[in-house]
């Protein structure tokens, strides 16, 4: 148990004010993220963009009482609360979550390496739940604020923990391996994730290698020989220290040479594969239901774990042998009934279920938020206080209704049902919700599917879900979010971010990017038609949006949904001013365009005079900022063009500024010249293509995640002989013995005519199939004669990271904005969070 007394001693912080000694049992990192004001510790993190010191007053309005800062507070602001003050809140949080690890003296496996880590997390647990009380990671929970979220955790009733860490730079590593201080130590491989950050590969080992400085067993794989490497000259160095009894003991396991688990074979059937190795010169042999390479390198780390735990082989095999698939993200569907569905329904534990109805409170499109429910297995809790903690999250969170399943949520009903305006009904199995299902009881919602995987809630999952044409644009809002981190992170501290989603987010979607948006707190969003605006208004979005193609007929609905118009003419503005004047509004807010040299729209030089009289001291219009428009910021080679529209720029805006009196935000910068030309990002930056993981310029591209794949399956394969023709025109003409794939996209869907005969191709089980004939509205083929085994309803990739849309683009002669924005709306967008 922790208060605020017992922490300030911990942290040897001074302890301000104390006006009790509330129990603590929650830290919290996020404002936006509150779940349990009177157990919780809101520790304020410092950015060079973020300061979130400025988020006390409102955390503390809604009943939080502890604080740990880095500032002084203002005497007396804070009456109730209790507030210890320390020199680095981030150094803070993580000696608090490593005195924390202290306490216990359970098994403790840290995991690293470049790819795997959650998998390997995640099948340890399924392999070992009916052993041990395990804690581990939620989702994906490995960075320098990740880590400490998860080890703050573990209790008492924990008989095994399981961790991951991943760096991105040297020294991360250091202060990971002290919260987490692992036992038992998992290098999972080693490759090209975050290479950026290291001198080389082998700096990479060694820095992720520190992880296991205390270490007491290190499992590993041989074959990588630069980790083979670095491991054995770290055991050396390590497994001599005299803070290990025993010193670091090394398992090993290899497919090529000697090692502890020496692999002898790895078998695949069509969907198993099956792993024989020897063990201290025993035969053994595990089958898993996955034959792609990453699984059986996941699972044979795994099967040396549990050997090292000295289980039974039957029990390992017999458990391998049921290994499931891991949910990695929280999928957003279109559902019946104008439904949005989160479909997260592989696990239920109290970490995962925060998680995702974290997600859920961010989706505003709909006015009713349900979560169905299972079991929650291996809490560690009695039943009776875990579901009034889960009850009270529901609550917290501003749940509207709850469908509980299961025998245990059932048997503890009362703790749901005496929530004021929560709506519950509980179900005894998957089986008997399924049969009582009406879909006129599902209207109008967003509705979460969280359950164990036991219970079967994909089948729950095809009853909400609107059926969708096999073509469909993953679009990954983790990707979204990262991307505007990277920008943002090159942008000064006192510079504001407006995103563009017009044109439907490039294709993206509209509501569900400008959700996103707006979680992360981005300054102002920018769409092209007032309708687009009204749209993002009607499904809950409050941030202030621009109009960049206002036209007089959307003038009503403009001032009815509080919209920004962009004013880009004299007449433009006489018309809006008036159209405002008579609905008796004043001061409402417009943004002024300057053409510096696009010329496309825009005020010029010679009209600033008379604009700025127009504006000064006018009641009715107030500018909220003044902008133009980069022409070829992206292009070196016309760098000096760029640089003269920036001083047009500057002395344009400075003769308005002056003319109006106040001051106002004045922005330049798209995409592409807040890395190139950052002298121009002044006051706002205008973030357009680059959110969506494609950098025109090319100079920040690896930084960038992509964000949609296009895909689509094969409808049917046909065997040709030589000289038989394919498609309309009989264009494609087969020069032998040939196969095509049949696929289902065509011009309708956004796939351009312009690709037919061998200038398009699409991946097919991981290879590149030229399009064979012209492209049908509907339909196309593809040319697989050199891929073996296609079948129907393979997957097909259209673009997405294996093949960036930039080169669909060059092949059809075009940009990536028009791909992107070409997809069309029959092609249902599946959106998905990490």
């Amino acid at each position: 148990m922790y208060n605020a007394e017992s922490i300030s001693k911990v942290l040897k912080g001074e302890l301000l004010q104390q006006t009790g000694n509330p129990e603590i049992e929650h830290i919290l990192l996020d404002s936006r993220k509150l779940s349990f004001p009177e157990t919780s510790l809101f520790i304020p993190l410092v950015s060079s963009r973020r300061n979130a010191h400025q988020y006390i007053q409102e955390l503390y309005d809604k009943g939080v009482s502890n604080f740990i800062v880095s500032e002084p507070l203002p005497q007396g602001k804070f009456p109730k609360a209790n507030i210890i003050l320390v020199k680095d809140t981030m150094h803070a949080l993580h000696t608090l979550v490593a005195y924390h690890r202290q306490q216990f003296h359970i098994p403790v496996i840290g995991i690293t390496g470049s790819n795997g880590k959650t998998i390997v997390k995640e099948w340890l647990y399924q392999l070992l739940e009916k052993d041990y009380n395990i804690v581990r990671s939620p989702k994906s929970y490995n960075s320098q604020i990740g880590v400490p979220l998860s080890v703050w955790q573990m209790k008492p009733e924990h008989q095994l923990a399981i961790f991951e860490a991943g760096i991105s730079q040297p020294g991360e590593m250091e202060h990971l391996e002290k919260i987490i201080r692992p036992t038992i130590g998992i290098f999972t491989n080693i490759g090209e994730a975050h290479n950026e950050g290291f001198l080389n590969i082998r700096q990479k080992i060694n820095e992720k290698l520190v992880l296991f400085s205390k270490s007491e067993l290190l499992i590993y794989c041989k074959d990588y020989l630069a980790l083979n490497e670095c491991v054995l000259n770290f055991h050396n160095l390590v497994g001599k220290k005299e803070s290990h009894e025993g010193g670091l003991q090394l398992f090993s396991w290899s497919r090529k040479t000697e090692a502890d688990l020496r692999i002898v074979s790895v078998n695949k059937s069509e969907n198993r594969s099956h792993i024989e190795a020897l063990y201290q010169h025993e035969q053994l042999h595990i089958s898993i239901p996955f034959v792609d390479e990453g699984s059986v390198e996941n699972a044979i780390h795994c099967w040396a774990l549990m050997i090292h735990l000295g289980m039974s082989q039957e029990v390992i095999q017999q458990r391998m042998d049921q290994l499931g698939n891991i949910a990695m993200r929280l999928e957003l569907k279109q559902g019946i009934n104008n439904c949005s569905i989160i479909n997260d329904s592989y696990n239920s534990d109290l970490g995962s279920l925060t998680i995702a109805l974290e997600f859920l409170q961010q989706q505003q499109q709909h006015p009713t938020r349900t979560v169905i429910l299972s079991d929650i297995l291996q809490s560690g809790k009695s039943d009776a206080s875990l579901y009034e903690e889960v009850a009270s999250l529901l609550q917290q969170k501003g749940i509207n209704k709850v469908i509980g399943i299961g025998k245990n949520i059932c048997r503890e009903k009362k703790s749901f049902q005496q929530i004021p305006g929560l709506k519950s009904s509980f179900f005894l199995t998957t089986e008997e919700f399924i049969q009582q299902f009406n879909q006129q009881d599902f209207q109008h919602e967003t509705i979460l599917l969280k359950g164990a995987r036991v219970f079967e809630f994909e089948r729950i999952g095809k009853l909400l879900e609107q059926k969708v044409h096999q073509t469909i644009l993953e679009i990954n809002l983790s990707a979204v979010a990262h991307n505007v981190k990277q920008y943002q992170s090159r942008l000064k501290p006192s510079t504001k971010l407006m995103a563009m989603v017009k044109a439907f987010s490039y294709g993206s979607g509209s509501f569900e990017i400008a959700n996103l948006l707006q979680f992360h707190g981005v300054d102002y969003l920018a769409v092209a038609y007032a309708d687009e605006g009204v749209e993002l208004r009607r499904t809950g979005i409050t941030m202030p949006i621009m109009v960049m193609n206002p036209e007089p007929a959307s003038f009503d609905a403009i001032l009815q949904w509080n919209l920004e118009p962009e004013i880009y003419s004299l007449h433009l503005l006489k018309q809006f001013e008036e159209e405002v004047q008579l609905a008796g509004k004043n001061g409402f807010p417009v943004h002024i365009k300057l053409d510096t040299g696009m010329h496309r729209l825009g005020f010029e030089k010679k009209d600033i005079p008379e604009l700025g009289r127009l504006l000064n001291d006018n009641i009715y219009l107030r500018v909220s900022s003044v902008f133009s428009h980069l022409a070829a910021s992206e292009n070196p080679a016309m760098d000096d063009f760029t640089k003269q529209q920036g001083r047009l720029f500057f002395e344009m805006s400075h003769e308005l500024q002056k003319a109006l009196g106040y001051a106002v935000i004045r922005h330049i910068s798209n995409s592409a010249a807040i890395e190139r030309h950052p002298d121009l990002q002044l006051d706002m930056v205008r973030l357009g293509i680059g959110m969506y993981g494609i950098d025109s310029a090319t100079s920040i591209q690896e930084q960038l995640r992509p964000v949609s794949t296009l895909k689509t399956t094969v409808a049917q394969v046909k065997h040709l002989a030589a000289g038989d023709t394919v498609g309309y025109g009989a264009k494609w003409v087969a020069k032998g013995p040939s196969v095509t794939a049949t696929v289902r996209i065509g011009y309708a869907d956004g796939y351009p005519r312009r690709l037919s005969n061998g200038k398009g191709k699409m991946l097919v089980r991981g290879q590149l199939a030229p399009v064979a004939g012209i492209v049908a509205m509907d339909m196309l083929m593809l040319d697989v004669t050199h891929i073996p085994d296609v079948t129907e309803g393979d997957e097909v990739i259209v673009f997405g990271s294996e093949l960036p849309v930039q080169q669909v683009a060059a092949w059809a002669e075009t940009i990536p904005y028009e791909i992107l924005t070409g997809i069309s709306q029959r092609v249902k967008r599946v959106y998905f969070e990490e």
